[in-house]
């Protein structure tokens, strides 16, 4: 039981690891930390998401709780939901990217603020664990709700666009049908892999797995779209194409859309530690304040509330709005990017190439025995840099700059580094994968 609760949400198996017995006791033990009364639900596509809703939903009134049921939505519908309608917490059923064996549930308090392993997940586990629920006085009633109609006009409304721009749309046969629906009919839209299927019979529902994004590349070219945007498995997460089949790298798009937004006043916007400087030089060219964040949705929506920052990009894909409850809105991020792309009259490809002034290794996984020592040889060896502890171990020199970090789940180190010139990024590159390997 213990390997499905895990640092940002509760996933596993079905029903293996993850079924409505257990679904049942998570819904009880929801209520019992949060004290919640007023719990909204959502739900992705997979098959085995109606049984675990209606697991869940026993569990939480049981405890007393009424539930809101959002049916099929996006996980940032889910969000929304939960902000507009004032609940007292939100869960959404979905296992995001993973393959269809996959389930589990994102947690939210109030006003979209996450649930973690740090403050909440560890002590609903727990609650599970000892499964001694005191019963309520009143059984909690359940309600259906449809959110649409308010996300649509939430969305709409940062609409700038002065004409209809041609747009590949990969769902992945998953949630991106209905996070796209709300402003659909202003694009052009040529479809890919639509139709709801919790068996993803065409391809895994992760764009940052690049190998998915091979058909959408082809088919930006071959129609003459403006861009393409393939979303993840519960939409919380897109990959962009620009005009000329390329990948628009992920902290490329979070300086993107900063143009947008900073085109309506100076605004803070955070970045995640492993994004390019073109990232923060773009922010701050635009009259923005541009602030590093750790990796991780709860770490950086945290931020955000603190900075009172307007919006966050992170290198997987996520972009946070305050506007969304500081929360991810892929509907938002494709409007603000039709947004510019009107309002300069250029095509993406001629937006993002001032920004690849860089060269970046990607972020590159190595299975180590022994994080900790790895970790003091990397301390000792930099230390001649600027050096800081954000997430890991980052190091800043005047021509380049590299993290590393530990995975959360794994005895694996995360390493990205970035330089003036290839020839220099892919030296200091080799020397520290050298060190971290052995």
């Amino acid at each position: 039981m213990s390997g499905i609760f895990k640092a940002y949400d509760i996933r596993g198996i079905y029903p293996e690891q993850l079924n409505e017995a257990l679904a049942e006791k998570i819904g009880r033990a929801y209520v019992a930390f949060t004290g919640a009364k007023k719990v909204v639900i959502g739900r992705d596509m997979r098959p085995h998401s109606i049984p675990l809703f209606h697991a869940l939903a026993k569990g939480i009134t049981a405890q007393g709780a009424d539930v809101i049921d959002l049916g099929l939505c996006s996980t940032p519908m889910s969000y929304h939901a939960n902000g507009k309608l004032k609940a007292d917490g939100s869960i959404m059923i979905t296992a995001s990217h993973n393959t269809a064996e996959w389930n589990g549930f994102k947690l939210c308090r109030a006003n979209a603020v996450p649930i973690s392993g740090v403050t909440g997940i560890a002590d609903i586990q727990k609650l599970v664990e000892d499964d001694n629920f005191v019963p309520a006085a009143h059984t909690g009633t359940i309600s259906a709700y449809d959110i649409s109609g308010e996300y649509r006009s939430f969305l709409r409304s940062y609409v700038k666009m002065d004409r209809k721009l041609k747009v590949v749309v990969d769902y992945a046969n998953a949630m991106g049908m209905y996070e796209f629906a709300g402003i659909k009919d202003l694009f052009e839209v040529i479809p890919m892999y639509e139709g709801l299927d919790g068996t993803f019979p065409n391809h895994v529902a992760n764009p940052l797995q690049t190998d998915t994004l091979d058909a959408i590349r082809k088919k930006v070219v071959e129609v003459g779209a403006d861009f393409g945007a393939a979303f993840d498995g519960d939409a919380d997460r897109c990959g962009f194409i620009d005009d000329k089949g390329e990948i628009i790298p992920m902290d490329l798009f979070t300086a993107l859309i900063a143009m947008d937004i900073l085109a309506d006043g100076p605004a803070t916007i955070l970045y995640d530690l492993r994004s390019s400087w073109s990232v923060r030089e773009a922010i701050e060219a635009c009259g923005g304040k541009a602030c590093m964040s750790r990796v991780g949705h709860a770490f950086i929506k945290n931020q955000m509330r603190q900075e009172n920052a307007i919006m966050a990009g992170e290198l997987s894909g996520h972009y946070y709005f305050r506007e969304n409850f500081v929360a991810e809105s892929q509907g938002l991020a494709i409007i603000k990017l039709a947004n510019l792309i009107c309002k300069k009259n250029l095509p993406v490809s001629e937006l993002v190439k001032p920004l690849k002034k860089y060269f970046q290794s990607g972020e590159i996984n190595s299975k180590v025995a022994d994080v900790k020592s790895i970790l003091d040889k990397i301390r000792s060896k930099y230390a001649d840099g600027h050096m800081f502890e954000l997430d890991g171990i980052s190091v800043e020199y005047a021509d380049w700059w590299f993290n590393v970090r530990a995975s959360n789940t794994e005895p694996l180190l995360r390493l990205i580094v970035e330089a003036k010139d290839k020839a220099a990024m892919e030296a200091r590159r080799d020397e520290l994968l050298s060190l971290i390997r052995g």
